[in-house]
């Protein structure tokens, strides 16, 4: 079989004493000849186990195999991406007859499929196929938080699937297509919370005024059985300056840091024996000017000596059970001497709206030297960073590869459908 369009000028004696532009040669030949490397149709030679055309769509569960037809030909490459420019790995039998793919086809996807061939003579071909895959009964969605927006350097990123996943290997196809980029780049890693939920942070804080980019590469993939990847939606989160509150219970004040540079000390009071703060690190989750604080809601009964209704302003919420930082100035006394709250962090009305209006969700509260626990890192808002790196990196299906990932994002919360989000003073 022989398909070459062109012909050669062959040079067989002589020198060659002319200008290239000049269709001459020396001996042999003709004026007409020129080089040309352009390859030669090559669809009569290849043959495949799906339609090439792409109006019959193929089972993503079975490779895509191609062969050539005859002994003339061998296929040198094959290329195959989807849309969006993913390659699918394959390989090539040693004599250049065969190729398949070694890696699951996506489902619902449309594939070109690029095929040079060589005859024995090295005359190139080529042949350009169109696959569309059928679409999964089964997908996996994810979605991501937050919204996208600015927030501050202690906000995690979390991602929400559908569907729990619980085998090691499906965990790893998931994780692996979820990507966290941010400029400047820094170490980071995701962690399973549970079969459905993943958060991402790095070794430490985010930077200050960093840039964060958050999507996914799950799309079609298939992460096990007849399960695929779907769509998600990506986020675009940036970082403002570093600021973190450090509450000291014993000599209770609290410390406010710009860019690691003090720029407030506050007198504060936070829980009282039996009622103590929660230590360590919390992320602030949200803002309210105004909120009702009834005692009720947190188990203490009604008529009790500890109970309590009251309006409270300028409350910064830290943990979804009700751990506030807002104005008590029913303490004011109290404030920078005693610990006499049910929990939360009170200060005086004018210290507590500067405080609202300085700090934005996401940015860091810590609690030292209290008498109260340490801030559990994932069922009462966000205390990640109380989880040492070590045990973080224990907590990815990926973690002995490398981690150097960038990110930060935070999941989309709503307090009024959480049962367990009663404030508390």
């Amino acid at each position: 079989m022989n398909h070459r369009p062109r012909t050669r000028t062959v040079l067989s004696c002589g020198l060659l004493l002319v200008p290239l532009a000049v269709s001459t040669a020396a001996c042999g030949g003709s004026a007409s000849e020129t080089l040309s490397t352009d390859p030669y149709d090559a669809s009569d030679q290849i043959s495949a186990n799906t339609p090439a055309d792409g109006r019959k769509k193929a089972d993503p569960d079975k490779p895509l195999e191609l062969a050539v037809k005859g002994d003339e030909a061998r296929i040198t490459d094959v290329t195959a991406t989807d849309a969006t420019g993913r390659y699918v790995r394959g390989e090539l039998s040693a004599d250049g007859k065969h190729w398949r793919t070694i890696a699951p086809l996506a489902a619902g996807t449309r594939y070109s499929v690029q095929v040079s061939t060589e005859e024995e003579d090295g005359t190139p071909g080529r042949k350009t196929l169109v696959v569309n895959t059928k679409d999964a009964d089964d997908r996996l969605t994810v979605k991501f938080g937050p919204q996208s927006g600015q927030y501050g350097v202690g906000q995690p990123v979390t991602a929400e699937l559908s569907k729990p996943v619980t085998d090691p290997k499906a965990r790893a196809v998931v994780e692996s297509a979820l990507k966290v980029d941010s400029t400047p780049r820094v170490e980071g890693s995701w962690h399973w919370v549970d079969g459905k939920k993943l958060h991402f942070r790095p070794k430490e804080y985010w930077p200050a005024h960093a840039t964060i980019a958050v999507h996914s590469n799950l799309d079609g993939l298939k992460i096990s059985g007849g399960l695929y990847g779907g769509p998600a939606k990506p986020v675009r989160l940036t970082t403002g300056d570093r600021v973190e509150a450090v509450t000291d219970a014993a000599a209770h004040q609290m410390t406010v840091l710009r860019n690691g540079k003090s720029i407030n000390t506050i007198p504060v009071t936070t829980g009282k024996p039996g009622f103590s703060t929660r230590n360590g690190v919390k992320v602030v989750l949200g803002k309210e000017s105004f909120v009702r604080m009834r005692s009720a809601t947190v188990g203490i009964a009604a008529g009790s000596s500890d109970s309590y209704d009251l309006p409270v302003y300028w409350a910064t919420r830290v943990t979804w059970s009700g751990e506030y930082v807002h104005a008590a100035p029913w303490s004011v006394g109290s404030q920078g001497a005693a610990n006499v709250s049910h929990g939360c962090t009170g200060m005086s009305t004018g210290n507590a709206q500067w405080f609202f209006n300085t700090v934005r969700v996401g940015d860091v509260v810590k609690v030292v030297n209290s008498g109260g626990a340490t801030m559990t890192p994932f069922d009462n808002g966000f205390g990640d960073w109380n989880m040492p790196w070590k045990e973080w990196r224990d907590g990815s299906a990926l973690k002995n590869r490398a981690s150097t990932t960038t990110g930060a994002a935070e999941r989309e919360q709503n307090p009024a459908a959480d049962a367990r989000l009663r404030p508390q003073f």
